[in-house]
């Protein structure tokens, strides 16, 4: 099990952002969050040699770079690809859905409007994600 992940948040709004931190602190989950505005900041903090996230959290609707072009990017990349990626999106649409499935994400997660079921959603991820070996191997 896996004590505290290192977690890329890809998003570009700050309640969401708040929303993620308040949910950990709930929760009482001690992982660190490294956030990016846009695909392409998360771009740069993966270059960053001393940063490797065991989970990457992506919202799909960003500017610069959006989540569907950064993940096109992420998946070409022999290292990165295997970094579990969950999308966090408000996004019902079910070409992006599908779009994103097949340019090999880990899940897809639609932002419910109620905080607590945000949480209890995020709850189910972080416990999968702490028995999956994957996770532990990133």
């Amino acid at each position: 099990m896996i004590e505290d992940f290192k977690i890329l948040l890809v998003e570009d709004d700050s309640i969401e952002i708040m929303k993620l931190r308040r949910t950990l602190t709930t929760l009482k989950l001690p992982h660190k969050i490294i956030e990016a505005e846009n695909g392409q900041e998360a771009i740069e903090a993966l270059k960053n040699n001393d940063f490797s996230p065991n989970l990457i959290l992506l919202d799909l609707n960003m500017p610069r770079m959006n989540g569907i072009e950064f993940l096109k990017y992420l998946k070409t990349d022999e290292k990165l690809k295997l970094i579990p990626t969950v999308i966090l999106t408000t996004s019902e649409n079910n070409m992006d859905i599908l779009n994103c499935y097949r340019l090999g994400i880990s899940g897809y997660i639609i932002k419910p409007a109620k905080f607590v079921e945000y949480q209890e959603k995020l709850k189910s991820l972080f416990d999968y994600l702490s028995y999956n070996e994957l996770a532990k191997a990133s």
